[in-house]
Order: C-alpha cells, then structure tokens, then sequence
C-alpha cells in the first residue's frame, strides 16, 4: 500500500510522519502475514501410521513447518492405515474448524467420494504422496513414484549384470505408489534386463509380510541376489534381521552380498549404506512434504489457482484430471553421495 500525503497547513509534520508509518506497517503484514496464522483459517492434518519411520518423521515436521509457512493447525489426527478413519478424522476436523486439510490417504481409490463431498463443502484438501484415483483435490504434494521403480531396476539392473534374482517387496496395490513403483519396475525390467528374474511379493506396506516373504523366498531360492524394498520406513528393519540371521549381512565385497535398493531416504537407511548393509535408497523429501503440503493449503484458503509449470521451490506443477500436482524431487542416494548435507535425511 502506498499513501501519499501533501504537505498543508492543517496538517503538522507529526501527523504526516504517524500516517507515513501506519502505511509501512499496512504494507508489510499484507505482504507477509504472521507466521503461525496467514488470516485465513486453519489447517487439519492428518497422519497415515505411526508405524512407518518415514511417517514418523513427517509427523516432526508438521508443527515447525507450520510456523515457518504462517499457518495455524486446528488438530492432528492418525488414521493408522485405515481409510474409514482418514473418513472419519477429516469429519472430525472439520467440526473443530479446520477450513483446509492435508492427508495422506493411503487407499487412494476410496478415498474419492469424501473428496467431493469436502469439495462441495468449499474444504479444500492437499494430498501429500499420494494421488487420489478420483475425487476432487486442490493439490496432491509427492514425486514421481514412477522414477522410484525405474531407478531401483536400473540400480540393481547394473549392479547384478543383468542376471541373477530379485526379491521385491511390493507396497499395497490399492495405492497409486505401489501401483506405479510396482509397474514401473516390471516395464524396466522386461525391457532392460530380461535376464533377471523378478518375484513380486505383495506386502500391503507390512513390515511382517516383507519379513515372511523374504524368509520363505530364500529357503526355496537361496540364490537371491537382489531386493527391491519400496518403502524403507517398514521394511528396512525386517529385512535386515533375516539376512543377520542368514549370516547373510556382509558388505557388497563379499560374493555372498545382497545388493539392496530402498525408498524413502530415512536415517536409517543412511546408516544402513554407509554400513554397506544395503546399497541404494530414492529419497522422499519428508520435510519438503510437510513444508508444501501446508503451503498448498494455505495457497487454497487464499483463493490462489495454481499454475503449472517450473516452481521456486526447484519442483514441477502439472494438471491432473481431478486437480493438480507439485512433482517433489527424489534423488538416487548412494555410497557416493550419501553424506550429502542437503538431504533431509542428514539434517536429523
């Protein structure tokens, strides 16, 4: 805002001064808005498990992020990964007040007709990592779950010559991430390395249904020479004690070594490379997650319609069917860049 004041007789010099200084301070809190409330409403969020280190981290960084992205929170809620109580904590938070919600529904095929009944109820929703198949959605925050898949093959593609046989440790299939990191690993590996042989093992993102598998898998196959994990927040620990108690956990020089890629770029899994436990995991940017789902949300409540495109948050916008998206970078992390001060999984 901008006050221009012409010098006149009734008005004295500390008058002019007065307005001068009540223009700057308009100017400044329509420009930023105070951090923990932007005026416009508050912001429910709720958690998908607490079961999940990936999930548990994002959990952390709710309440910080908030401040710095100048929303207030109404409530946070846990719907243990179970799309009936995602249903009912929405309902739950729209009751104490919540004008925007960021969730995570992991079923995204049921998810919908909440979405459009919240749609018509002018509650906008941002869906952080994962896409709902139908249903009305102001923003879905994630990244590409395709490249996931794509980047673990060629990973272990490499890294196994092109023969041998992998494990995978596919994630629940009612979700668009396990759909897309599942199908993508199979279109590169039928394409770029049909020397390998592939078991596709359905876990529902259980720790113990990775642990099973993995077991009952080398006791028929003990020539395993790959896993693909597609959400280290669950499986990492699991997998880990069954090759410990295989005598299995050696680092990548022996012969009898497991070459192991991951998704989600948790500690841990730092940890675990730098071990040489396992070798390879793509990094889901947990805070950037929780940092730009709040910030979508409060771009909603002020009424901004998003643009596609390149954003300044070094991300891509695209248009969905039902919405938009804020593609998220996720990098390959490694032995070569794993110490990398920029990861999220670093900054812990």
């Amino acid at each position: 805002m901008t006050i221009g004041v012409t010098a006149r007789g009734v008005l004295g010099l500390s008058m002019a001064v007065a307005l001068v200084a009540s223009a700057a301070a308009c100017s400044k809190d329509s420009a930023e808005p105070a951090a923990g409330g932007g005026g416009t409403g508050s912001v429910g969020v709720d958690l998908p498990r607490a079961d999940s280190d990936f999930w548990n981290a994002y959990a952390s960084y709710i309440t910080p992020k908030a401040g710095e992205v100048g929303v207030e929170l109404t409530a946070q809620t846990n719907s243990q990964n179970d799309i009936q109580k995602v249903i009912s904590n929405v309902d739950s938070l729209v009751t104490q007040g919540a004008k925007a919600l960021v969730i995570a529904p992991q079923d995204t095929g049921a998810i919908g007709p909440k979405l459009d009944e919240l749609a018509q109820k002018k509650i906008p929703v941002v869906s952080v990592d994962t896409r709902p198949d139908n249903g009305s959605v102001y923003m879905v925050v994630r990244a590409d779950n395709r490249a996931y898949g794509t980047k673990a093959c060629e990973f272990l593609g490499e890294k196994l010559g092109g023969r041998g046989k992998v494990i995978e440790f596919q994630g629940a299939l009612s979700s668009i991430n396990g759909r897309d990191r599942s199908e993508a690993f199979k279109e590169c590996m039928t394409t770029k390395f049909p020397g390998i042989t592939v078991f596709e093992e359905p876990t529902e993102w259980e720790g113990s249904k990775a642990q099973a598998a993995l077991e009952t898998r080398l006791s028929t196959d003990p020539d395993i020479k790959g896993v693909y994990m597609q959400a280290g927040g669950v499986f990492l620990d699991p997998t880990l004690q069954v090759l410990k108690q295989r005598k299995l956990l050696v680092p990548p020089t022996d012969p009898r070594h497991i070459f192991i890629v991951s998704n989600d770029g948790i500690p841990q899994e730092l940890d675990a490379i730098r071990k040489g436990e396992i070798d390879a995991t793509v990094s889901q940017p947990a805070d950037a997650y929780a940092q730009y789902g709040l910030y979508w949300a409060r771009q909603a409540m002020e009424g901004v319609t998003p643009k596609e495109g390149p954003t300044d948050h070094g991300s891509s916008v695209i248009k969905l069917p039902n919405g938009y998206e804020d593609q998220l970078p996720a990098p390959l992390i490694t032995k070569d860049n794993v110490d990398d001060p920029a990861l999220w999984g670093n900054k812990k």
